[in-house]
C-alpha cells in the first residue's frame, strides 16, 4: 500500500513539474511526446481503466480514497523528508533523460536532410550569410529620406527624356545619381541605364557613357544589343580621334572575347565609329564580316561606308566611286544621305595615284568581275566588285573606249561625241563623256565635273526621286567652280526648286568669295542676307573677319558685333590675326592682342601658333639683315610688338614656356563643359539649345539674280546693306557698309 501511494504521488507531482519545464523549450512537440509516455508508464497503469457505474462499488472506492489520504497525513516527519529527497533525485534523473532525448531528436533532424522537402541534395539547411555590401545597400534603401517620394521607372524615364530632349545632359544624369540613388534610394533598371547611355552617346560624352555601362554591369544588369549600339555611337561622337578610336577598338576586343555576335545595327554603329575617325581599313573589314556572316547590308550600311571614304583625304574619292557602284550592283537605291556623303568626298578627298584610279575606272566602266585594290596608308585592302548582268552593247559604247597613254601616264579618252559632254561616274551606266585627261583633276570643282557637274548631279538625284534640301546646296556650293556665274546658277536652281535658304548657306558664300579675295562680292552677299529677311550670326562675322586687313576694319567689325549683342570669340580673332601676320602689320597684330585682353578671351592653340610663328619670322628676318628690317619704323613697331607679346603671355601665365607646353596648359578638357550647368545666351556656341535648333529659313524670291555681279562686271551696283544707318565707316574696310 505504501509503495502504491508513493508511486501515485510521485507520478502526479512529476507530471505537473515536467510539463511546466518542457513547455518552455523550443521543441514543444518532442517534449509532449516524452511526457505523455512517462505519464502513461507511471500514472496510466493505476488510473486508466474502464469506468463502472455500480453505485455500491463507487461508494466503496470513495471510502478507500479518503482512508488513504488520512494515512498519508500520519507519516513521520523523517520519512517525509526522506521521501521528498528521493522524489527530487528521481525528478533530476528523469529531466536529464528527457533533455538527452530532445538533443538526440534535434541532431537526427539536422542530419536527416532528406526529411526536409525544401533542401536539395547535400546543401546546408541554414542559409549562407549575406554579403556585407548587400546588407549595406538594403539598409540604405530601406531608410528613405524625409522628403523622398518614390516614382515608377516610367516616370523617372520621362524626366530623363525631357532633359535629353532639351540637351541638358547634366540634369539628366542627376536624375539617376542624385534623385534615384541618394534621395529616393531606388534600384535603377537597365532601361534607365540604356536611356542615359544613349543620351550621352548623342551628346559626345563618351567617358560618361562607358562609366554608366560599367556601373550597370556591377549591378548585375544585362546589357542588350541596343546598349552596344549606343556605346559605338558614343565612340563615333567622341571629342577627339584618339579617344574615340581607342575606345572603339577596346570595346570590339571585349565583345570578341565574350563571344558576342553583333547584329546589323551593331555593325552599322561600328562602321560609323571606325569610318568617322579615319580607320577605313577596319571599316571595310567589318563590311567583309557582314558578308561572311550573311548579314544584310542595307542602305545605312553603305552610307556609313561612304562616310568612311570621306575621312581618307588621299584616296577617298576613289573609294567612294567603288563603294557607290558596289551599292548599285547590290540593288540598293541611294538616298539623300548617300548623295551628301559623295559631296563630302568630292570636297575633301583626292583619288590617289593615276594608275590606281585608272584601274578603278576600268572596273567601273567595264562592269566585269574583278578585284580592285584599295591602298591605304598602312597596308592594302581589297574590295571585290561583283559584276551584274550587263549588256555587251554597253561595253562597246563610245563611253567605254580604251584608256591608255603610257607617255604622259595619264588617262586619255578618244571620245566620238560630236559636242562637249561632261562625264558622269555616278550614273547606273557611267561614262567619261568628252574628258581627255585625269592629270589635271586636282581641285574639288574638277572632281565635281567628273560626276556630271551641277546639272548632271541634280538630274541624277531626280532620277532616284530625291529632292535636295538647302544643306545639300550648301555642300554643293563648296564644290562648284569658284566663279560668280556658277554661284548664280546655283542660286537659280534653289529658286526654281522652291527651297528656303538659311544663314549658313550665305555664310559659306561669303567665305568662298573672301578666299578668292573678292571682298566686293562679300558685300553683295550681305545685301542678299538682308533682302531675304535673314539675320547674321556669329559665323557671319567670322567669315567677314577674313576681309578685315586693317586696324580700322577690325574696330568697325567689333562695333557691329556689339550692336547686335554678339560677343567676339577666338575664332574671329584668329581669322583677323591670320590676315595681320600675312601682311606683317605690327599695329594690326597688336590691336588684335589688345582686343583679346580687353574681352578676356582665352587663346587657343591656333592663335598661339600664329603669334609664335610671326614672332619667330620677324626674329629670323632681323638676324638675316633683311633690308626692310633696317628702318627705324620697323624697329620701333617690332619692339612694340615684342612688348605686347610678352605682356600677353604673362597675362595668361604662359611666359618662359615652350610652345608645346603653352598649348598643353591652355588646352581645354573635352568633358568639362558637360559638368557645368546649362546657360541661356544669344550665342549658339554658349547655348546648346540654340546650337541644335533649326535655323531660320527664308525664300530667296526677292533677290534679283539678274542684278548680281558677274565675272565680267567691274563695278557693283548699289544694294541694300546689313545696317541702313551705320555710325562708323572707313574706306579701308573692304566690307565697309555704305
Amino acid at each position: 500500500m505504501f509503495c502504491r501511494i508513493l508511486a501515485y504521488s510521485a507520478a502526479r507531482n512529476l507530471y505537473k513539474f515536467s510539463r511546466q519545464v518542457f513547455v518552455t523549450q523550443q521543441h514543444v512537440a518532442i517534449a509532449k511526446v516524452n511526457v505523455s509516455s512517462f505519464y502513461y508508464f507511471y500514472y496510466g497503469a493505476r488510473c486508466l481503466h474502464v469506468k463502472v457505474f455500480d453505485k455500491d462499488l463507487e461508494a466503496q472506492r470513495e471510502a478507500n480514497r479518503r482512508k488513504t489520504l488520512v494515512e498519508e497525513e500520519t507519516y513521520d516527519n523523517t520519512e517525509t523528508k526522506h521521501e521528498q529527497e528521493k522524489q527530487k533525485t528521481e525528478l533530476k534523473r528523469i529531466q536529464r533523460q528527457s533533455d538527452k532525448l530532445v538533443s538526440v531528436s534535434l541532431d537526427s533532424d539536422e542530419n536527416d536532410i532528406s526529411v526536409d522537402p525544401d533542401v536539395f541534395g547535400n546543401a546546408p539547411k541554414n542559409p549562407l550569410p549575406e554579403d556585407e555590401d548587400d546588407k549595406a545597400e538594403e539598409e540604405y534603401i530601406s531608410r528613405p529620406t524625409r522628403r523622398s517620394k518614390k516614382l515608377r521607372t516610367k516616370e523617372y524615364a520621362a524626366m530623363i527624356k525631357d532633359h535629353l530632349k532639351n540637351h541638358r545632359v547634366k540634369e539628366a544624369l542627376e536624375v539617376l545619381e542624385i534623385r534615384m540613388l541618394k534621395e529616393d534610394r531606388v534600384k535603377p533598371e537597365n532601361y534607365i541605364y540604356n536611356l542615359l547611355i544613349s543620351g550621352c552617346a548623342k551628346a559626345g560624352y563618351t567617358r560618361k557613357a562607358f562609366q554608366l555601362y560599367n556601373k550597370m554591369r556591377k549591378r548585375g544588369l544585362k546589357a542588350k544589343e541596343s546598349t552596344y549600339t549606343s556605346l559605338f555611337n558614343a565612340c563615333a561622337n567622341a571629342p577627339s580621334r584618339l579617344d574615340g578610336l581607342t575606345t572603339a577598338k577596346r570595346l570590339r576586343e571585349k565583345l570578341l572575347e565574350k563571344g558576342y555576335e553583333p547584329n546589323v545595327k551593331n555593325y552599322n554603329a561600328m562602321l560609323k565609329a571606325f569610318g568617322r575617325w579615319g580607320d577605313i581599313e577596319m571599316a571595310y573589314m567589318l563590311a567583309d564580316e557582314m558578308v561572311d556572316k550573311k548579314l544584310e547590308m542595307n542602305g545605312e550600311t553603305y552610307n556609313f561606308l561612304l562616310q568612311a571614304c570621306a575621312s581618307d583625304v588621299k584616296m577617298g574619292f576613289r573609294h567612294c566611286l567603288l563603294t557607290w557602284h558596289k551599292m548599285l550592283r547590290q540593288g540598293i537605291q541611294p538616298d539623300y544621305y548617300s548623295f551628301n556623303a559623295v559631296l563630302r568626298c568630292v570636297r575633301d578627298c583626292g583619288f590617289g595615284e593615276l594608275d590606281s584610279m585608272e584601274d578603278a575606272l576600268k572596273g567601273i566602266l567595264d562592269g566585269s568581275q574583278q578585284i580592285v585594290k584599295i591602298s591605304t596608308s598602312s597596308r592594302t585592302k581589297s574590295l571585290q566588285l561583283e559584276s551584274g548582268d550587263s549588256d555587251k552593247g554597253e561595253a562597246n559604247s563610245p563611253s567605254t573606249n580604251n584608256l591608255e597613254n603610257p607617255a604622259s601616264n595619264a588617262l586619255e579618252i578618244q571620245s566620238e561625241a560630236t559636242s562637249l559632254e561632261l562625264p558622269n561616274l555616278l550614273a547606273p551606266h557611267p561614262h567619261l563623256g568628252s574628258m581627255v585627261s585625269l592629270a589635271e583633276v586636282q581641285k574639288p570643282h574638277d572632281r565635281f565635273l567628273l560626276l556630271g557637274g551641277l546639272q548632271g548631279f541634280l538630274e541624277l538625284m531626280k532620277s532616284y526621286h530625291i529632292t535636295p534640301d538647302i544643306e545639300t546646296f550648301t555642300t554643293m556650293l563648296e564644290v562648284i567652280p569658284p566663279t560668280n556665274a556658277a554661284e548664280k546658277q546655283l542660286l537659280t536652281y534653289i529658286r526654281k526648286i522652291g527651297l528656303k535658304a538659311d544663314i549658313d548657306f550665305f555664310n559659306i558664300l561669303i567665305k568662298k568669295r573672301a578666299m578668292r579675295f573678292d571682298y566686293e562680292g562679300g558685300k553683295e552677299v550681305l545685301s542678299m542676307i538682308r533682302t531675304a529677311g535673314l539675320y547674321p550670326d556669329i559665323v557671319t562675322y567670322g567669315v567677314l573677319a577674313l576681309g578685315c586687313t586693317t586696324v580700322e576694319s577690325s574696330r568697325e567689325l567689333l562695333q557691329k558685333m556689339q550692336q547686335n549683342n554678339i560677343r567676339m570669340n577666338m575664332q574671329i580673332l584668329g581669322a583677323m590675326l591670320r590676315q595681320g601676320c600675312a601682311k606683317k602689320d605690327f599695329s594690326y597684330v597688336c590691336e588684335i592682342i589688345q582686343i583679346s585682353l580687353d574681352e578676356n578671351i582665352k587663346p587657343n592653340d591656333i592663335f598661339l601658333r600664329h603669334l609664335h610663328k610671326f614672332h619667330l619670322d620677324c626674329a629670323r628676318a632681323i638676324d638675316a639683315r633683311h633690308p626692310s628690317t633696317k628702318t627705324n619704323l620697323y624697329k620701333k613697331e617690332h619692339k612694340k610688338f615684342c612688348d605686347k607679346y610678352r605682356l600677353y603671355l604673362e597675362e595668361h601665365g604662359l611666359s618662359n614656356l615652350k610652345l608645346d607646353d603653352q598649348i598643353k596648359k591652355i588646352r581645354e578638357r573635352p568633358y568639362e563643359h558637360y559638368k557645368e550647368d546649362s546657360v541661356d545666351g544669344m550665342e549658339p556656341l554658349k547655348n546648346e539649345k540654340l546650337a541644335n535648333k533649326q535655323k531660320l529659313r527664308k525664300y530667296i524670291k526677292k533677290i534679283k539674280l539678274q542684278h548680281l555681279k558677274g565675272d565680267e562686271d567691274d563695278a557693283l551696283p548699289a544694294l541694300e546693306t546689313i545696317d541702313a544707318h551705320p555710325k562708323v565707316t572707313n574706306a579701308n574696310n573692304p566690307f565697309r557698309i555704305k
